[in-house]
């Protein structure tokens, strides 16, 4: 589970048993559970997120005990009507809303200047089972830099993102960090605030987070058994005990065979290809 703060983190935490204990690795400082799940403080943004849950997840693929799941946690901003402050949202797309560049017709998405990706998809079946075990809704939670402080800027968003019902700073970042290892995700988040003017008056994040802890109570016989198919295991190679999932390479491995090209190409690896091609790696 990964959250922004710790404040979200221990408002997770809250539905499962005690006790926790603290697991340290470089980059991350993981509070696990005394049922196995392991809660993570990400940080504020999707670049901090991101790194941090890339590196609780390279921990537990180098210990030999790679994660199933990654599950995004938090309080965020809803788009009235469709989310009011107090309500649930699990998202069925993950949505980077400002990767890209301003133009003199509008914004256009990193996607569209050949890049990247925009967004990341949660399994359909998992997505089906979270919101119908806590009663969420289901729409694009939004994953932005800065935080929507106006009414015209909450509008745009919307236009562009008609789906939308939340948004908040860390899904995006948490999800390429799950997509790198190809570790499925989840972004659940409970709305504390409506998305646009700034008014912190009608912040209401004791009950956004008490919102959290009870989705969460619902959510753990799902969580226990997602359903999904975990990340295959390496054979293990029983002729180097000291590291059995180690593949076998030769010690003295024959070098491929390079012959010249034409006159005025490059030399070719292995077989050739047609001219003027480049045989894939």
């Amino acid at each position: 589970m990964a959250t922004a703060v710790p404040a979200e983190r221990d408002a997770v935490a809250g539905a499962f048993p005690a006790p926790v204990r603290e697991v340290r690795h470089p980059g991350a400082l993981l509070h696990r559970t005394s049922v196995g799940v392991d809660l993570l403080a990400a940080g504020v943004g999707p670049a901090l997120a991101a790194a941090s849950t890339a590196a609780a997840l390279t921990a537990a693929a180098l210990a030999g005990t790679p994660y199933a799941l990654v599950v995004c946690a938090g309080i965020a901003g809803g788009f009235l009507p469709d989310a009011p402050v107090g309500s649930l949202v699990v998202a069925d797309e993950i949505t980077v809303a400002d990767l890209g560049a301003e133009t003199a017709d509008g914004f256009l998405p990193v996607t569209e200047l050949g890049f990247g990706t925009v967004t990341h998809r949660p399994p359909g079946p998992l997505l089906r089972r979270a919101a119908a075990a806590t009663g969420a809704r289901t729409g694009t939670v939004l994953t932005v830099s800065t935080v929507t402080g106006t009414a015209a800027r909450a509008a745009a968003l919307r236009a562009r993102h008609p789906r939308a019902l939340a948004e908040a700073m860390e899904g995006f970042g948490v999800a390429e960090a799950a997509a790198a290892h190809g570790v499925p995700v989840l972004e659940v988040r409970a709305v504390s605030n409506p998305v646009g003017p700034r008014d912190r008056a009608a912040w209401r994040i004791p009950d956004a987070l008490a919102a959290l802890t009870e989705a969460f109570a619902k959510l753990a016989p799902v969580l226990e058994n997602p359903g999904i198919p975990k990340i295959p295991e390496i054979p293990e190679n029983p002729e180097n005990p000291e590291n059995p999932g180690a593949l076998e390479v030769p010690e003295n491995p024959e070098p491929p065979e390079i012959r010249p090209g034409e006159p005025g190409e490059p030399a070719e690896l292995g077989k050739p290809g047609e001219p003027g091609e480049v045989e894939p790696a």
